[in-house]
């Protein structure tokens, strides 16, 4: 009941705006400077700032969280890299994204989804007129404009023919029959937040930048994305052209296609996933990124630079053991641009095409809002010539969300907004410092960030709350979250560590868990969880433990293996890795690269690494939540756990969030409603307020 009562407030709340504005006045002062759930709605975050061609402007997208549409608001900003000057672009008219500026700096490109609808736009900068360019039945993505500024290429989905096996009879007027049958013959029927996918693929387009009708280029069953110009009549596209590429889900290749008979020709051959091309200025070379696939469950990707022609291929990162994430190429066309990971920081780095590297800056990230994700993004000036980019990026801060940054010559980057100076000074925010503990499996050093409650002092008091990673391989850095605030506002000494199997660290780090996950991660988790107890930061019978996706399997895992915790809330897990080997969106990558067998050639191995075979050991109240349109981790997964729990008379509960896919926070009121239930059900279970409850004599 419990659960259910918080629900129906989450709602009742988010749907009256004055109740929030009425609540926060009416409270002491202290509870007015608390971070409470509601603030999010209050928080802006700069995204994907793109800079004019003589890098006198950026474009940026700036992010709210919207309370009546219960969505991330998107509209789009401009900045003047010299005055500073900030005036609004285009508002109100949706979700606006993925923009681009003309060669020539005139115009801008950018997709909209005003009225539900997707819309790809052309807006003059002299003017402010807009228009269309097409009729778009399915969204367009990737945009991008020819080097003359003729013309405009991107991907859409083109439907095919639905399978089908027998002709159904025609219904008789007026009558109520079912819905007729679906089937499938592909190996993929559904993918998390998309849903059961249409027979069909994404295809190439080409059409005027004055706008009429697109024209198709590509034509493979499988499709082909991510169109790159090289000159103004050749485009490099990305693919898998192949028989059964379904069965090889990372396998990618560059291609290379003529406008003028739509020939087609591969650029790379190699096994493994080849992606992201970027042509050279002077279209004599094409970079992208990729490496040579070996069955892992994670490889880091390299940049590599070739030739136009295929020829000539070079790996530029060969030596430098960090992942390669997003690259551009100098105005000059002697080397690029690149983000990188690098120990829970996000780096950009200036490549040359001897391989030699410079860091430019290490403060970019800061978009991820939740929880602290390694994100963000940057563009380049592309008329500006010489070997000094002039850059604006997303500039990520522990005690903030995302601003835009601008970064000229070698001299220190100038932040260009101040999105929430009208909030962060007026509330009592956590304070984050690092840690780094010597793992007890192997002494190996794990990296860890702790959020201190306002007013916190060390006397061994304080509930821990220990949240970890998804992925899993992916990275946690020094970046605001608002999750990790919302915990900490509560009082709970919050940690959030990168384990062994996190990104950026170098690949065998990552690596440390191939074939091998859940395991020794747990052992991580736990020293650092014991440094924690041992610096007196914690009372060691308040300890707490949630994570999502990943981050569920290891909070599943760990309440098999250890008692330690009060109570625990795992989300969207795994459970069960035969059933998501079989069920789940990436079936076909978790059996060949993840496990490297399929359930019935290795049935061993998929138990002893599934949480359901510790399921006998647990005896901690447990939360168990997913998204019911979630189909990375999908819903039977959790309802495994939660019923097996169940049956071992274990205290447990199931949230279902309805519409929810993967991505449960996706919208600001399942974000809410998230924390909060994982908030209300440690509270349940807190031994200090057991002891408040305890009758009096």
């Amino acid at each position: 009941m419990l659960i259910k009562r918080s629900l129906i407030f989450f709602i009742l709340s988010f749907f009256s705006g004055s109740l929030f504005a009425d609540a926060i006045t009416d409270k002491p002062i202290e509870d007015r400077r608390k971070f409470t759930s509601e603030r999010i709605f209050d928080l802006e975050y700069a995204a994907a700032p793109k800079i004019s061609p003589d890098a006198k402007t950026i474009v940026y997208t700036r992010r709210s969280m919207d309370k009546f549409s219960d969505a991330v608001a998107s509209d789009l900003w401009m900045l003047d890299t010299r005055s500073g000057d900030h005036r609004p672009l285009i508002t109100g008219q949706g979700s606006s994204s993925s923009v681009s500026w003309s060669p020539s700096g005139d115009r801008l490109l950018y997709l909209t989804s005003a009225d539900g609808k997707p819309n790809l736009r052309v807006r003059y900068l002299d003017s402010g007129e807009s228009f269309s360019l097409a009729q778009f039945e399915h969204s367009p993505s990737s945009p991008v404009w020819s080097p003359n500024g003729k013309l405009i290429a991107f991907s859409r989905f083109v439907a095919d023919k639905a399978p089908s096996f027998a002709t159904p009879i025609a219904a008789p007027d007026a009558s109520e029959w079912s819905e007729p049958v679906r089937v499938f013959d592909d190996l993929t029927i559904r993918f998390d937040g998309a849903g059961y996918l249409k027979p069909g693929a994404r295809q190439i387009f080409v059409v005027s930048a004055q706008g009429g009708t697109p024209r198709q280029i590509t034509f493979g069953e499988n499709g082909f994305n991510a169109p790159e110009w090289i000159g103004n009549d050749e485009l490099i596209v990305g693919g898998n052209d192949v028989e059964s590429p379904e069965l090889d889900p990372i396998e990618s290749e560059l291609y290379r296609v003529k406008l003028s008979d739509l020939s087609i020709k591969a650029l790379t051959t190699r096994d493994g996933p080849d992606h992201s091309a970027k042509v050279s200025p002077n279209a004599e070379r094409i970079a992208y990124l990729g490496y040579t696939d070996q069955l892992k469950a994670y490889q880091q990707s390299d940049l590599y630079v070739m030739q136009a022609d295929g020829s000539e291929l070079k790996n530029l990162t060969a030596e430098y053991d960090h992942p390669i994430e997003a690259i551009e190429w100098l105005p000059n066309g002697r080397g690029l641009v690149a983000q990188s990971l690098v120990k829970g920081f996000v780096h950009l780095v200036q490549i040359d095409l001897s391989g030699k590297i410079k860091v430019l800056l290490t403060d970019l990230g800061g978009t991820s809002f939740g929880r602290p994700y390694s994100s963000g993004s940057f563009s380049i000036a592309t008329a500006i010539g010489g070997n000094t980019p002039r850059i604006a990026y997303t500039k990520g801060a522990i005690d903030r969300p995302a601003e835009i940054a601008y970064k000229q010559g070698s001299g220190d980057s100038r932040v260009l907004t101040n999105l929430n100076s009208d909030v962060l000074p007026y509330l009592d925010m956590a304070s984050v410092e690092e840690i780094k503990v010597k793992s007890r499996h192997d002494g190996r050093e794990i990296e860890a960030w702790v959020a201190i409650p306002h007013g916190f002092e060390a006397n061994a008091s304080y509930p821990l709350l220990l949240e970890i990673h998804g992925g899993p391989f992916a990275m946690y850095g020094p970046f605001f979250a608002a999750e990790i605030q919302r915990y900490a506002a509560e009082g709970y000494v919050t940690v959030y560590v990168n384990p062994r199997g996190s990104t950026g660290y170098g690949e065998e780090f990552a690596q440390l868990i191939d074939k091998a996950y859940p395991g020794n991660d747990h052992e991580d988790l736990m020293s650092v969880v014991d440094e924690l107890v041992k610096k007196q930061y914690v009372d060691q019978q308040r300890l707490f433990i949630t994570g999502g996706s990943g981050g569920g399997v290891l909070t599943s895992w760990a309440i098999g293996k250890t008692n330690r915790f009060a109570a625990a809330a795992t989300i969207k897990p795994v459970i069960n890795w035969t059933t998501m080997a079989l069920a789940a969106d990436i079936s076909a990558f978790v059996s060949r690269h993840w496990l490297g067998a399929q359930p019935w050639e290795d049935p061993e191995l998929y138990w002893r690494l599934s949480p359901i075979s510790l399921v006998g050991n647990v005896e901690t109240p447990t939360l168990v939540m997913v998204g019911e349109e979630d189909w990375r981790t999908p819903a039977w997964e959790a309802e495994q756990f939660y019923t097996a729990l169940k049956l071992q008379k274990v205290d447990a509960a199931l949230i279902r969030i309805p519409g929810a896919s993967h991505s449960i926070a996706s919208r600001p009121s399942r974000l809410i409603a998230k924390v909060d239930n994982i908030l209300a059900w440690f509270a349940k279970y807190d031994p200090a307020n057991k002891d408040e409850k305890e009758p009096s004599d």
